[in-house]
């Protein structure tokens, strides 16, 4: 997964992506900070990977606010597909690997 992401260039934005995570009360900026900070999971998005591969990452904003971002690759650049705030199975998943990254910093 990390040479998935030493191929990318950036985000693909556009009024329908934007429009769709603000639905959520999510930025841009945020789904952005997400892939910048560590520790994040990702995992393929089998269920809605139907005309196109997607992915989903938890993680968290530089504010702390922790994430599911659904994206899907394009060219060379992330594009976003949907952003909310993980729920309670989520966010117990992630915390528990904040744990353990947390430990490997020590």
């Amino acid at each position: 997964m990390k040479q998935f992401f030493l191929s990318l260039e950036g985000f693909e934005w556009d009024l329908g992506n934007i429009d769709h995570i603000k639905k959520h009360l999510v930025l841009p900026k945020e789904c952005e900070e997400v892939f910048a900070n560590k520790p994040i999971i990702v995992s393929n998005d089998k269920l809605h990977s139907k005309t196109e591969k997607r992915f989903y990452v938890l993680g968290k904003t530089i504010l702390g606010r922790k994430l599911v971002v659904v994206f899907t690759k394009r060219r060379k650049q992330i594009r976003i597909v949907s952003a909310r705030d993980q729920n309670k199975k989520e966010r117990l998943k992630y915390e528990k690997q904040e744990v353990k990254y947390a430990k490997e910093k020590i």
